[in-house]
């Protein structure tokens, strides 16, 4: 698709322009979840709609010092607010199937990256862009760069493979969002907690008009997230692991909920707060994702990467079927491996899965741990 506008019209510089923007997509996400359409279909899946429309049309650019912040500092930050009411004999009881469901997403990322590179003529590059997708869609972008290093790709050929990527992931993280409200899915594996989550009323706990926003609790809690943040960063700089500074994090927020309930218990408003944060994340994800960039430098490995798509959902979605786990489960799993823990979180979180929101971090820091060395045995296997 050919540009429209030589030049975007919002200048990305512009703060108070890219905020108007970031934030107007991020209320206009929440509208969109309070009608009939996005009951159906989710409210981030317009805003990512949108927010790639506007980018692509040229209308506002595909990169911005705001997004950087968003993705650099409120993603981490929204973690805690989402957190502070976790409480770990839910994630033991619920966690199982999530794992399971992660451990079977996992299996159909690597089905789909070794299928794929026999059904389609990826040439010399075919057996490092299946490790690197394969480390990349069962841990995260850090796998994807770390495996492409390992398998001793070029820096021209890492470019390629992760502007490819890139497209495919959007792609992946729209099904993730729009799947629960699949009436074909939703029959054939059905679903408690969404069945669950679509009952709650206003006088539910978990409502959103049940909450009370006060700014002491408001401020404590943010002030306390960007503290568990602070610490986390030095703490991962110190052990030789910055990427995984969520880890701790997650680890620090869980032992603060569960051993000083009653102090991060008076918070109000905590989580929709870090709802909030999220849905500026997913705007900011839309607009700075290119269509005809990937589509150009590399068909071929776009298409590979559809076809992985198709096969760890299909994977999925039969096991999840086989083995009884609820939709909202095998979509936490899924998730976790193919968009990783802190999106996951914000898809369970967003459609009111409250109770996923732990047993998805959980997985997608497995899937980091555990991604890279997948991905260099399967690029082994396939060379």
């Amino acid at each position: 698709m050919a540009d429209i506008f030589q030049a975007p019209l919002l200048d990305g510089g512009n703060v108070f322009a890219m905020a108007t923007l970031v934030l107007g997509l991020a209320w206009f996400g929440f509208w969109i979840d309070q009608t009939e359409l996005g009951k159906k279909t989710s409210g981030v899946v317009w805003v990512l709609v949108v927010a790639m429309g506007l980018s692509n049309l040229r209308l506002v650019p595909f990169s911005s010092p705001s997004y950087d912040f968003i993705g650099a500092y409120l993603v981490p930050a929204s973690i805690p607010l989402l957190l502070y009411k976790a409480d770990l004999r839910r994630v033991v009881r619920d966690g199982g199937p999530v794992l399971l469901a992660f451990g079977i997403a996992s299996i159909g990322t690597i089905l789909g990256a070794i299928t794929g590179v026999f059904l389609l003529d990826l040439g010399e590059i075919g057996s490092k862009a299946a490790g690197a997708y394969t480390g990349g869609w069962i841990g995260g972008a850090v796998n994807l760069v770390s495996v492409s290093r390992a398998v001793e790709m070029t820096p021209a050929e890492s470019t390629v493979v992760i502007g490819a990527s890139s497209g495919v992931s959007i792609i992946m993280l729209m099904v993730l969002m729009a799947m629960a409200s699949f009436g074909i899915v939703k029959r054939f594996i059905p679903s408690a907690i969404i069945d669950e989550a679509k009952a709650a009323g206003p006088d539910d706990e978990d409502a959103d008009l049940a909450v009370e926003f006060k700014l002491p609790t408001i401020s404590g809690a943010l002030a306390l997230s960007f503290l568990i943040c602070a610490v986390s960063e030095v703490l991962a700089r110190l052990i030789g692991m910055p990427h995984f500074s969520i880890l701790i994090i997650t680890a620090l927020t869980l032992l603060l909920a569960n051993l000083l309930p009653k102090i991060v218990g008076q918070f109000e408003g905590d989580f929709q707060l870090g709802m909030f944060m999220m849905y500026l994340f997913f705007a900011a994800i839309g607009l700075g994702t290119n269509v005809t960039t990937f589509l150009s430098d590399a068909p071929v490995l776009f298409f590979y990467g559809l076809w992985i798509m198709v096969v760890h959902f299909i994977v999925v979605l039969t096991l999840a079927k086989m083995f009884k786990i609820d939709l909202a489960q095998a979509i936490a799993g899924s998730g976790a491996a193919l968009v990783g823990p802190a999106v996951t979180a914000a898809i369970a979180s967003t459609q009111g899965w409250r109770r996923l929101v732990t047993p998805s971090i959980m997985c997608g820091v497995l899937g980091y741990a555990l991604a890279t060395f997948i991905g260099v045995a399967v690029s082994a296997f396939l060379s």
